[in-house]
Formats: C-alpha cells, sequence, structure tokens
C-alpha cells in the first residue's frame, strides 16, 4: 500500500524515496501458531520497548523526580503513576503504526503531507530531540563532573559524551540484541545505583504508597501544582513517539499475514507495559529518597549536614550550599552533594554513576531518534557513522556553547525548566500526526483505530496539551513577566504555532472522517 498525500483537499499518491533503513539485520520471529501466550516470542520481541523506556528515565525525568520529593513529599507519585499510563497509551500508538505499516512516523510523514509542513515537522522534531539530548548531554557532564570530584570540567565531560556516544551506537555492529542488552544494562545500573539511595535513605513505605494511589496534595499550593505538571512534560516527549515506531522495524514479521501483525502488536504492547512498569519504580526510588531526606530542609540544614557528619567529603563541596534560610537547592549536582553529605561520600558517588548511565543511555537513543528523523522526513541517504556525526552535532554545538558561557554548574542545571518547555512545545507535532496516521485506513488497513479509541486517544491528548500548556505559559510569566514587549512576541509566536498546529489538526480530523461528517451536517 502506498502512503496518500492530502494537498489542498485533493488525494494523491506519491511513491516514497526509499530511506536507508538503519537496521539491515532483524531479529528473525518463530513462525510458530499462535496457541496463545509464549514466553519464547516475548522474548524475542523484548528490546525495543526497553530502548524506548530510556525517555522515561533521562536526566530531565531524575531531576523531575527529586523536585517533586523535596517539594511535595510523597503526594505527587500517583501524578507520575498517572504520566506513565498516558505515555503507555501513546507509545502503544506509536508500536502499532510501525509494526501494521512497516514504516516510522517520520517515513509516513515524509508521504502524507505535503513539502514545506513536513519540513517545518521535521524542524520541529528536530528542536525536540536538540533540547531533550541537551538535558542528556548537561546530565552526563555532571556525573562525570561529580565523579571526578570537579576535575573534570562541564564542558570537557560534553566532549567526552560526543566520542563515546559514538563508540557505543558502534556496538550495533554486533548485533541488536547485543546492542539491546547494553540499553538493558543501563537500566540496570539505574535500578542498583538508585535503589541503593533508597535503602541509604529508609523512606516511610506507607507514605509512598499512600501517594501512589491517592489522587490527592493535602496543603499543597502553587509550587506543588507546577511541580505536578512538570512531572507530565518530563515523562511524555515527542521525538519518543517517532522513535518507538522506528525500533519495532527491527524485528521480522510478515505484514502480509493478519495473524503475525496482531501477534506483533500484542508482544510489543505487553514489552512495553514491562518496560515502563521497571521505569515508574525507578523514578519512584529517587521520588523517594528526596521526599524523606530533602523535603522541607533549607540550604542552611543541608550545609550543616556536610559540616557535622563524618562523611570524609572534599572540602569543596562542603560549601557548595549557601548558609541561609532558603529552600535547599534541588538539581541533580545538588541532590548528589545532598546525598555525600548525608550518607558519605560513596552515596555521592553511586548516584554520580546511576546519573551517568541515565545519562549516556538516553543520548544513544536520541542519537537513534535523530537518524531516523533524518531518515524519514528528508530521506537522505548517508553511511551510519555521517547520519550519526550530523545529528550529534546538531545537537551537541548548543550544548557545549551552553556548557562554556553558563558560568559554571552552580548555573547550568537550572536550565532543566526550559529545555522541559521547549519539548512541551513541539509535543502537539508528535501527538496529531500518530492520531492523524493510526486513524487512517490507507496507512493501517484493518487495524485503524475505532471509534471508541480515537474518542478516547484526542481526550486523553487534549489533557496532555492542556497540561503543557498551562505549564508553558506559567513560565513564560514567571520568568520574562507580563511586560509589553514580552505580549506582543508573545502573541506573534503564539499565532505562528497555533496556526502550525490546526494545520496537522485539520489533518487528523480528515484522518478520522470527522470532517466528512461535520461537511455532511451541515450541507443537510
Amino acid at each position: 500500500m502506498v502512503p496518500v498525500t492530502l494537498n489542498g483537499g485533493t488525494q494523491k499518491k506519491e511513491e516514497p524515496k526509499e530511506s536507508q533503513d538503519t537496521y539491515v539485520v532483524k531479529v528473525d520471529i518463530p513462525d510458530t501458531p499462535d496457541t496463545g501466550f509464549s514466553w519464547i516470542k516475548l522474548w524475542k520481541f523484548t528490546g525495543p520497548g526497553f530502548l524506548m523506556s530510556i525517555a522515561y528515565l533521562d536526566p530531565g525525568n531524575i531531576e523531575s523526580d527529586l523536585q517533586s520529593g523535596a517539594v511535595a513529599r510523597f503526594q505527587l507519585i500517583w501524578v507520575l503513576l498517572t504520566a506513565h499510563v498516558l505515555g503507555l497509551l501513546l507509545q502503544r500508538l506509536a508500536a502499532r503504526l510501525g509494526v501494521v505499516s512497516g514504516k516510522h512516523m517520520a517515513e509516513i510523514a515524509h508521504s502524507y503531507y505535503p513539502r514545506v509542513p513536513r519540513l517545518i515537522l521535521w524542524v520541529m522534531v528536530e528542536i525536540a530531540i536538540i533540547a531533550s539530548d541537551m538535558q542528556e548531554v548537561i546530565g552526563t557532564a555532571i556525573s562525570l563532573y561529580l565523579l571526578s570530584d570537579g576535575y573534570i570540567p562541564l564542558y570537557a565531560g560534553v566532549l567526552i559524551t560526543i566520542c563515546d556516544t559514538f563508540t557505543f551506537l558502534f556496538l550495533e555492529r554486533y548485533g541488536v540484541r547485543k546492542f539491546e542488552a547494553f540499553f538493558a544494562f543501563l537500566i540496570t545500573v539505574m535500578a542498583v545505583t538508585f535503589g541503593y539511595e533508597f535503602v541509604e535513605s529508609k523512606p516511610h513505605i506507607g507514605s509512598l504508597f499512600t501517594g501512589m494511589v491517592v489522587p490527592w496534595c493535602k496543603g499543597c499550593g502553587t509550587e506543588q501544582f507546577l511541580q505536578g505538571v512538570s512531572i507530565v512534560g518530563a515523562v511524555i516527549m515527542p521525538h519518543n513517539l517517532y522513535l518507538h515506531s522506528a525500533l519495532v522495524k527491527s524485528r521480522m514479521i510478515d505484514r502480509t499475514r493478519e495473524e503475525k501483525v496482531r501477534e506483533g502488536n500484542k508482544y510489543y504492547f505487553i514489552e512495553s507495559f514491562f518496560a515502563l512498569f521497571c521505569s515508574f519504580w525507578i523514578n519512584v526510588l529517587v521520588v523517594a529518597v528526596f521526599a524523606q531526606g530533602f523535603y522541607g530542609k533549607t540550604n542552611a540544614d543541608v550545609r550543616e549536614n556536610c559540616f557535622t557528619y563524618d562523611n570524609h567529603m572534599p572540602d569543596f563541596y562542603k560549601i557548595i550550599f549557601e548558609n541561609n534560610t532558603q529552600p535547599a537547592d534541588v538539581d541533580i549536582f545538588h541532590a548528589g552533594v545532598f546525598l555525600g553529605c548525608t550518607f558519605g561520600v560513596g552515596a555521592l558517588y553511586v548516584w554520580a554513576v546511576g546519573i551517568l548511565a541515565a545519562g549516556q543511555s538516553s543520548t544513544m537513543t536520541g542519537t537513534y531518534a535523530g537518524q531516523f528523523a533524518m531518515e524519514g522526513f528528508v530521506q537522505i541517504k548517508l553511511p551510519q557513522w555521517k547520519r550519526i556525526l550530523l545529528t550529534r552535532s546538531l545537537a551537541m554545538g548548543p550544548t557545549l556553547l551552553v556548557t562554556v558561557f553558563s558560568g559554571g554548574i552552580n548555573h547550568i542545571t537550572g536550565l532543566n525548566d526550559f529545555l522541559n518547555c521547549v519539548q512541551m512545545v513541539q509535543l502537539p507535532f508528535a501527538i496529531f500526526p500518530i492520531l492523524t496516521f493510526v486513524s487512517d485506513e490507507r496507512v493501517m488497513f484493518n487495524f485503524k483505530t475505532s471509534r471508541l479509541q480515537k474518542t478516547f486517544a484526542l481526550s486523553v491528548s487534549f489533557v496532555v496539551l492542556a497540561i503543557n500548556f498551562f505549564f508553558l505559559f506559567t513560565w513564560v510569566d514567571t520568568t520574562f513577566g507580563l511586560s509589553p514587549l514580552s505580549i506582543v512576541v508573545t502573541s506573534i509566536l503564539t499565532l505562528v504555532y497555533v496556526s502550525a498546529i490546526l494545520f496537522l489538526f485539520y489533518y487528523c480530523l480528515v484522518a478520522m472522517s470527522i470532517m466528512r461528517r461535520w461537511v455532511r451536517f451541515l450541507l443537510s
């Protein structure tokens, strides 16, 4: 089947160019009768979901977790759980798209949208990838700074990350399964390191589970509400939908047989559920550690710990927290110093190893997302090393400039909120295309979403978008204020932005046949 480009209200078939498939060698799936559940088949399908789940464990999410514990203790864990459920529903759509169509989102977008909107969409996706990459690379650089006791400056950490990303990505030459196993190892490192901090901090288990199941935040105000919104924005990342739709292509599925497509959809959903289940609990470990130890603390409280406990911390760490009564600084760097001052220098190094695993793994998946976007949207045929170099340069250049001119490690971690906002802005450019593609019979054949599924997916998407927009405008208000200049600039940018979203929304309504029903109703 050939995807269809809708241009100016007409339907025109456009044969897409052959893109260079990243997966030259794919994992073979046993061709046995589907008699129910098979552990062997689940094992064969296991891999893409865990690579996808890395985005739920990147340094941006880790920082959101520790801030959640610091400002609301355990009371926002239910928001984290809800965000993972919403994320699972959207990831399911992305995986189904890749399995049924045999193409990922960027490839379908190349044939589905006119040239100019398609290129704009590509730019938006690249911006989202760059913003995510900056968080991940900065997180990795901070971890190297902590592990070296400050001997590796941030800019050097960024350069090291560039080099080792190239090295690790070439591990794929040894096979997809070995590459996926390496990611599983990094996830295990995160689970072990953050689990160690969890055991050391001894959080109150009853309060933890209460915060998970009770959708309420007693005594919370604007700060806690914004933190809850930030959790959703940090978890649901736009480029991850493009990534997941491509990762599922690593398995050999006979798409001429409907039962094999259904089988692929089934096992990929089970795998995605288990992967996000694991990522959720790793995030909970981080929330619990700082809910127990950081909640209600001032800078002076933490500073006192650094000097009174026999923690063997290097002296320069002990003066990181200022001697004032302001709420304790909460970010990845200060969190590591706090753990070292409270539980000993070993806890700082264990934390840094966990952040290193989070940053390194998410940096590699971000590179993958950039490769898939370039392959699909632009149809550029390049050798893998050239594609990696190009996509890495797009992300690493801004990151290196930021680390050089940021003014030091105490200032750079404050970029997290800004980068989260950048990704929130890009979210509609992932959600509306995925809803469009999975609703179009020409793309999904018999597997297009039902009317009930469309309604539910649209509802979930609008909730996520509303949450993100609220956080975005609140951030603009608190950061720049409502001056006449900021209002004018924001209004102009909003007009352009909303116009682009309405274009994608129109295509979504057409694919869902909602536009046709509206026209029929108006003409009746």
